[in-house]
């Protein structure tokens, strides 16, 4: 709903052999020989795990405590970033860019989605006697630093100077799409560390350090920034003299950044080891083309891509309420930093809701969740839509009343229910069916195609927003605002460009329809999906 506290659904997909395992591979199933790709990365990263004879022992949670806090220090500078990026939309909005600046600057969120592609690079080519891991997290943190601290001395340019000259869009897309890219190699590369930085024992704390180190540093990056960056907040809450701005700038925020990010790394490189006690061989991963044939083979396979089709057309209906909404109601005044601040009190229901749902998928029919929760989520656009209609409506001189802002904040707590009952259920379904001997590789695939399916209806669903608004020309007569051309032949004129259709509402309409379309004639199919027998989603082998 609010792209500056929106969870992603599977906003951050494992690579192939990542801690996050939601199945045991380890199972008894006997050795085999997969005949669909020879590299096994994800069942190799697991005998990671396995310690071997005369390898460490049982370990204490304390015993590793500087290893579980330098994890979850690389994955707060990791959220900070993406937090920067979230809030650029939003910035944006206030600086009136149009609807297809927004969809082009949506490209910014696509590296997580897409990180699949160079993930086996990043596990195969290193530097032995720097460090596998180390080869890859150095360097690209230092070019976050470097590249955070010339940054500092542009950004203000970029986003305009507000005396006529508007944002840059073009740049800021390539800039913080470089930054998703460096922030994706750098997860690719402590998610693997944290396979053989931790013991067996305590590697299910690198799972938390993800959520929370993650959590943490995209609410410094977008929540955080967002409230020092504005004049009437800071203004309202942290002075006693008024000023102009507020206490940072995006400028200050990303050297401060930059150079923790420098410090950081240069402490990493120089004190700390990767584990040498893991054989070369365990710690080797497959050629790459061995990699890339095998997630090719496992996509052919009918089931799963039918699979693959499905998911990526199933979250159409829900483009417009996610992907507009926000900055729609920026638009229609609502203070960014506002909406940015309703993460806090969202925090306790997005860590309650997973373990409540995950008691209605964890038998053989998750997708059932998800298609009970989909109408739901689908009629909630509708009321997002009449969220936004309502909002000037209730405006005061002041802002807007605090009845307002409960209305908003419940909308959103209903849209977290239903969003999370289908992003469990999926990613239930996914470890449901999920190959076990390549469980990492097969399962990072199923949930980089869901994420996908997010990805690419949100940017449709921003750029179709300014070709389906209708604006007429009030006060000069013969002129029309259908084109940047006409809107300023209007202006000339005397007159003014006014909305008489706003696009938004035609999208979030349009939506729906297209969703339940879906729910009705392809959830059904999709739902059968889990009817399957296992050996539809298993490669052939032979022992």
């Amino acid at each position: 709903m609010l792209p500056a506290i929106a969870a992603k659904e599977g906003g951050r997909q494992r690579r192939a052999g990542s801690h996050h395992r939601c199945l045991d591979v380890r199972s008894e199933v006997p050795p085999a020989l997969a005949l669909c790709g020879d590299g096994l990365p994800g069942g190799e990263a697991e005998a990671l795990l396995l310690p071997g004879p005369g390898l460490r022992g049982a370990r204490g949670c304390r015993a590793e405590l500087g290893n579980i806090l330098l994890l979850l220090v690389l994955y707060v500078l990791q959220g900070i970033p993406l937090g920067l990026a979230g809030s650029v939309p939003l910035i944006l909005q206030s600086k009136s860019a149009s609807y297809t600046d927004q969809a082009f600057f949506s490209f910014v969120f696509w590296p997580f989605s897409l990180k699949l592609l160079w993930a086996p690079l990043v596990d195969a080519v290193y530097l032995r006697g720097f460090g596998r891991r180390k080869s890859w997290l150095v360097p690209t943190q230092y070019v976050l630093g470097l590249f955070m601290i010339y940054m500092s001395t542009q950004v203000d340019m970029l986003l305009g100077d507000g005396e006529g000259r508007g944002p840059d869009v073009v740049a800021l897309t390539v800039t913080f799409f470089l930054f998703e890219f460096l922030a994706a190699t750098q997860d690719i590369a402590v998610d693997g560390w944290a396979l053989t930085m931790l013991s067996r024992e305590n590697v299910g704390y690198a799972s938390t350090c993800n959520s929370v180190g993650q959590t943490a540093g995209y609410f410094l990056g977008n929540v955080l920034f967002l409230a020092l960056e504005s004049a009437s907040f800071c203004n309202k809450y942290l002075r006693f003299q008024p000023q102009p701005q507020g206490i940072v700038t995006l400028s200050d925020f990303l050297f401060f950044w930059g150079a923790v990010f420098l410090i950081t790394t240069t402490l990493v490189a120089l004190l700390k080891k990767e584990n040498k006690e893991l054989t070369p061989t365990k710690e080797e991963t497959k050629g790459i083309t061995d990699t890339y044939r095998l997630l090719f083979s496992i996509i052919k396979m009918p089931a799963v891509l039918t699979f693959c089709l499905l998911i990526l057309t199933a979250k159409v209906g829900f483009s417009a309420a996610d992907a507009v909404t926000g900055l729609k109601l920026v638009e229609e005044g609502v203070p960014k930093e506002h909406l940015a601040l309703l993460a806090v009190p969202m925090v306790p229901l997005q860590i309650i809701l997973p373990l409540i749902i995950s008691k209605y998928t964890a038998g053989p029919q998750p997708l059932n969740t998800f298609y009970k929760a989909m109408p739901f989520r689908l009629l909630l656009g509708l009321e997002f839509a009449f969220l936004v209609w309502w909002t000037p409506k209730v405006k005061q001189e002041g802002g807007f009343p605090v009845y307002y802002y409960i209305v908003v904040l419940l909308s959103y707590a209903l849209h977290q229910i239903t969003l999370y009952s289908m992003y469990v259920a999926i990613m239930a379904f996914n470890a449901k069916v999920s190959d076990p001997l390549i469980g990492g590789t097969y399962m990072t695939l199923l949930n980089t195609v869901s994420n996908l399916g997010g990805n690419w209806p949100s940017t449709v669903a921003l750029w179709l927003v300014d070709p389906l608004t209708v604006k007429g020309c009030a006060g000069a007569q013969e002129q029309t605002c259908g084109t940047p051309v006409a809107a300023e032949l209007c202006t000339k004129a005397g007159g003014s460009c006014v909305t008489t259709l706003d696009g938004y509402y035609v999208e979030s309409v349009i939506c729906v329809i297209l969703g339940f379309g879906w729910w009705f004639l392809l959830g059904p199919k999709f739902k059968k999906l889990q009817d399957e027998g296992q050996s539809s989603w298993k490669c052939k082998r032979t022992n």
